[in-house]
């Protein structure tokens, strides 16, 4: 009888335990798989950046989960939550994408952007791809220039800004 109730203990405390883990998955904003990358903090591992070197793209998404034979780059974001995701997010997204098809050789099909209220799946296209390659492309060519124009008119951003200090063409 004993034997009895401590397997219906045993068994209780696994469904908490399920329950718990299931809802800060959840709230994490992954979805179901095998975590096999993480780069919380939280944990004591930690994990190398991703990185491409032909691209001198370097890059630490905030988990990578593999489901189903594929590998899904996820990035948490603690901002309030927008309509639709900002493009820099987007691009983010979409980066880790790329990382994960250079340093694991599997193409994701989409990234995940998880805002508090809300999740994005980012479809990882060709078209999206491309628009990525671009960018980094401007950007290359914007490190060699010896001055480059502020892109905003958003003062709050310019506070910010890591570079507001030396920047002569700060707003506000």
């Amino acid at each position: 009888m004993i034997a009895l109730y401590a397997g219906l203990l045993i068994l209780l405390f696994a469904l908490v335990l399920f329950f718990i883990s299931g809802r800060q998955r959840r709230r994490a904003g992954l979805p179901g798989g095998r975590v096999i990358y993480a780069d919380t903090r939280a944990w004591d591992k930690l994990e190398k950046p991703l990185f491409d070197r032909d691209l001198g793209l370097t890059g630490k998404p905030d988990y990578l989960v593999e489901q189903n034979g594929k590998i899904l780059p996820v990035e948490v974001k603690t901002g309030r939550t927008p309509e639709a995701p900002y493009d820099s997010h987007i691009f983010q997204v979409a980066a880790y994408c790329m990382l994960v098809q250079k340093t694991y050789g599997k193409r994701p099909p989409y990234g995940i952007i998880h805002y508090p209220d809300r999740d994005f799946a980012v479809d990882y296209t060709a078209d999206l791809e491309n628009a990525l390659l671009d960018l980094l492309a401007e950007m290359r060519k914007d490190e060699r220039r010896s001055e480059v124009q502020r892109s905003h008119e958003d003062p709050q951003r310019c506070r910010r800004c890591g570079f507001r200090e030396v920047c002569n063409q700060r707003l506000g």
